[in-house]
């Protein structure tokens, strides 16, 4: 008899608990977050970074709840070395901030970035650092963003209101883990001091780009994707090495593993 009591109790004891844990409240999500990712080509804005190889990438950031937030991100580069501009230029480091939030079903993101290119530059050459602001709406499945120069863009100098334009759509296929993407956008340069006529020389840098994509939740933070992406980039971003001439901005197929955590 006793230890029939005994038990009751103890299973008593062990529901009770687990009710306990149940009914507690789940704990706060942390507003600190990492991600890394492997690609086999980095575009940026269609145009190749890496000289069609690959690279790797990994960034920090923190979210406040009331929609603030700051991060920063860096991935192997090799355009600037490539292009003779400037010698141990293998990384592109950017650091940014703003304010994100919503209006009804509309979504909203404001805020400033900055891209750093460290490295030796040869004489006369304009480094790539870049700073740019830019707003962001989103709707369901869609979003438009603008992004604004405030001076010397990507290595093109005195290029202030050189600006960005991104459509991007992305719908997450219902009952599945897999998201299908568009978008198309168009970088515009603009400028008209000696410096910014002497840069362009080669082709005007303005062009557009668009792409498709396939992603997939792997669980756990991982995710891994297919992207393929065109431009109509003039040789303005071409680049030879060794003799040999690489269009940065053609069609290409690019598949990428991440993981966030």
């Amino acid at each position: 008899m006793l230890k029939n009591k005994l038990l009751v109790a103890a299973l008593v004891s062990a529901f009770s608990a687990s009710a306990m844990a149940d009914d507690a409240p789940a704990a706060p999500a942390s507003p600190f977050s990492t991600n890394v990712a492997l690609t086999t080509n980095y575009l940026y804005r269609g145009i190749s970074q890496t000289g069609g190889k690959p690279a790797i990438q990994g960034g920090f950031d923190y979210a406040n709840a009331n929609g603030l937030y700051i991060g920063t991100w860096g991935s192997s580069i090799s355009w600037l070395s490539d292009g003779g501009a400037a010698a141990n230029a293998g990384l592109e480091l950017d650091t940014y901030g703003g304010y994100r939030g919503t209006a009804g079903a509309v979504g909203y993101d404001v805020g400033f970035l900055r891209y750093n290119y460290p490295g030796t530059y040869a004489p006369g050459a304009t480094k790539g650092d870049t700073n740019e602001i830019y707003g962001k709406v989103s709707y369901s499945y869609f979003y438009v963003k603008y992004s604004y120069s405030l001076g010397d863009t990507f290595g093109v100098p005195d290029a202030s209101g050189t600006n960005y334009i991104d459509l991007t759509a992305s719908y997450p296929i219902p009952d599945t883990t897999y998201t299908l993407g568009a978008h198309y956008g168009k970088q515009s340069y603009s400028g008209s001091s000696a410096k910014y006529n002497a840069a362009i020389a080669a082709g005007s840098p303005t062009y557009s780009d668009y792409n498709i994509s396939v992603s997939k939740d792997l669980t756990n933070g991982y995710a891994a994707s297919l992207t393929y992406s065109n431009t109509n980039a003039t040789a303005f971003y071409n680049s030879t090495v060794y003799g040999t001439t690489n269009k940065l901005g053609k069609g290409v197929a690019v598949v990428a593993l991440s993981r966030t955590f």
